[in-house]
């Protein structure tokens, strides 16, 4: 997500944007993002030694130590300034200990695949889970493949996304509108956006293939209920709203000016400001006072030889120190609430008054039909 740099030079492209959230990172196996990160889970990946950067710096002595093989997508090592350079120097500045990463194709679909085969796990953590992610590994290859984690650290209320514990939020985003005020002024309902007066202004995302897309897609079925969301996107689509293909797409065809609003992220003028770009094209907009928050999870495999450092190595990803440097890399917002972050970060960056999102129970057994619904009578309808 799933995925972007917080220091971009002026005139970074808008693939850029696609942060460790968007659409290259934390999809589900059935999406098939090609935002520069990537979210390309459907397609089969390397093994994980494929695509691995190491690096040998050996910190203060610890109780624990060893080599960390930690899973992850591409843009967490990528950019100019990436959040999993800055973590990995960090981590074993403190301990007698190595961070191996390593970036398969597919994502977690990789490790949900060899668990249901029942090869060998060939890594010690995964960063970049998602629910829906966490809800088909355990469909597919039961619950026993992560192993629960404890710790002790303010993460924000409602971010939790595993009733069992594996999964522990490191940052999330919030899915909202970025709009043009020069040309429309934001819509502050999802009903507004069925007005002529943003006939035609909207670009969005496939559901079935960007993650951006289906958490627009889940809050509708929010806003709107289960029995109630294909009638609005029926509506959405006789006003001539415009579904692509994935965020990169929507967000491209929204920078060479083809619309006036795209379903994007509320951290969206942090790039802008950082690429010198007008900031009047760069506003946010919450519909109905809210954006789908979309947290980002850390697990640690149960067949990990290195259970104690991956415990530790979570455990640093929530300090306060950490949680404000990978929420300014990954222009995100931090998973706790007291995070080191400097004031520039909140001059640019904007929460909803109400963030909303479904649990695990919420979306097991329902997201799949949901999207595939969906799917039948909007895109390809």
């Amino acid at each position: 997500m799933r995925r972007r740099s917080f220091l971009l030079s002026a005139g970074a492209g808008a693939a850029a944007l696609a942060g460790c959230l968007g659409d290259d990172g934390g999809e589900t196996t059935e999406t098939t993002d090609g935002d520069g990160a990537g979210g390309a889970n459907a397609t089969d990946g390397p093994t994980t030694g494929e695509g691995t950067t190491s690096g040998t710096t050996t910190g203060t002595a610890a109780s624990v130590s060893g080599t960390l093989v930690v899973a992850t997508y591409p843009t967490w090592v990528e950019g100019d300034s990436p959040a999993g350079t800055w973590v990995k120097e960090a981590f074993e500045s403190e301990y007698d200990a190595t961070v191996e990463y390593t970036t398969p194709d597919s994502r977690f679909s990789y490790f949900i695949r060899r668990a249901a085969q029942g090869a060998p796990i060939d890594a010690d953590v995964y960063l970049g889970l998602n629910v829906d992610e966490l809800i088909d590994l355990d469909e597919k290859a039961g619950g026993d493949v992560l192993s629960p984690l404890s710790v002790d650290a303010p993460v924000k209320e409602g971010l939790q996304f595993d009733p069992q514990g594996r999964a522990v939020p490191y940052d999330t985003g919030y899915i909202s509108l970025v709009y043009d005020e020069t040309t429309v002024e934001a819509p502050a309902t999802f009903d507004d956006l069925l007005t002529e007066e943003y006939r035609g202004d909207l670009l969005a995302q496939n559901a079935q293939s960007s993650a951006t897309g289906r958490a627009f897609m889940l809050h509708t079925v929010k806003a709107k209920g289960e029995d109630g969301y294909l009638d609005y996107w029926q509506q959405l689509q006789d006003n001539d709203v415009r579904i692509l293909g994935n965020w990169s797409d929507s967000y491209t065809a929204y920078e060479n000016g083809e619309a006036p609003m795209v379903v994007s992220y509320s951290t969206d003028q942090v790039y802008a400001h950082q690429a010198g770009a007008d900031l009047s094209r760069h506003q946010v907009g919450f519909l109905n006072d809210q954006a789908y928050a979309q947290p980002e999870g850390v697990a640690r495999f149960a067949d990990s030889e290195q259970q104690e450092l991956a415990q530790a190595f979570v455990e640093f990803l929530l300090t306060p120190e950490a949680q404000g440097e990978i929420a300014q890399r990954n222009v995100q917002y931090p998973a706790t609430t007291n995070a080191e972050l400097p004031e520039e970060f909140s001059k640019y960056t904007f929460e909803p008054e109400e963030p909303v999102t479904f649990t695990y129970e919420e979306l097991k057994g329902n997201v799949d039909e949901w999207v595939d619904q969906w799917a039948r009578q909007i895109a390809q309808g």
